[in-house]
């Protein structure tokens, strides 16, 4: 199992090498060291500590994505892109009105979502996801049920077979998932076959599907299909999505939120 990640583990040029690998699937380390003005030398020792948190993964003169079929541990997903998913999470929240009734699902993205929530009212959320049982179990007007299943240990989510049977008794509002991937054609991926069992009698039970994704997941590999695009009412991320996922939207009449981030205050005039 690879270290965990504490808050400031990555450097702004690391965050940026990851969306540089992502976005070209392979990077050479001449490529790497140009684009940052930067030694070959400093360049590896970023590939090898991205690589230590299954974030990357060693090529021979360079680094690509990792597997397709393993996701990157959890304790390395929740300081990726915070302040992205932060600000994904309010314009989720803001969508969604107090007196609901809504699905949440794994991931940290959605467990954001539920932070965001905690000052909503008499909402009645269905979760299989711990960690968000435990954040809107502070908010006193919220009921929150979670689902019966299988605990995995490594994220503290719920799936399997009494967890699919669990969810299907219910209709609900809103669902606020989150996703491994979205390919440009518009298939939604993830990792785990048993969760995405999951994912799909969420989705088959929700009148308003919120798909909650940052930049990170436009072109991410992973191995198991879960849906398509064609199904999201509402895709709210933190930058303009690829034209392909902008057109496939507009084609079904869903909805893009774009979080993006806040401007800064304009200098002060001199007196």
């Amino acid at each position: 199992m690879p270290p965990a990640l504490s808050a400031v583990s990555l450097n702004r040029r690391q965050q940026e090498m990851l969306g540089l690998v992502r976005q070209q699937g392979f990077v050479s380390v001449e490529a790497l060291a140009q684009h940052f003005a930067v030694t070959a030398q400093t360049i590896r020792r970023d590939i090898n500590a991205l690589c230590r948190h299954g974030l990357l993964r060693r090529y021979h003169g360079g680094a690509g994505l990792p597997s397709s079929v393993e996701n990157v541990a959890y304790t390395a997903r929740q300081v990726l892109h915070p302040e992205a998913k932060e600000r994904i999470a309010r314009e989720v929240a803001q969508y969604i009105p107090n007196q609901a009734s809504l699905y949440i699902t794994l991931g940290t993205t959605t467990e954001a979502v539920a932070r965001a929530l905690l000052d909503h009212e008499g909402l009645r959320v269905i979760t299989n996801n711990l960690n968000v049982a435990t954040i809107l179990s502070g908010n006193p007007s919220c009921e929150v049920i979670i689902a019966g299943g299988v605990v995995r240990h490594r994220d503290r989510g719920v799936t399997g077979e009494a967890t699919i049977d669990f969810m299907n008794q219910f209709k609900v509002d809103y669902a606020v998932m989150g996703i491994s991937g979205i390919e440009h054609d518009g298939t939604l991926l993830d990792f785990d076959y048993r969760e995405v069992r999951v994912l799909q009698a969420i989705m088959r039970n929700a009148r308003t599907l919120l798909l909650a994704a940052d930049h990170s997941k436009f072109g991410r590999n992973a191995l198991v299909k879960v849906a398509d695009l064609s199904q999201v009412d509402v895709l709210f991320t933190d930058a303009e999505p690829p034209a392909p996922v902008r057109r496939l939207m507009a084609e079904h009449d869903g909805e893009i939120v774009v979080a993006a981030p806040e401007e800064e205050a304009a200098p002060a005039a001199d007196a």
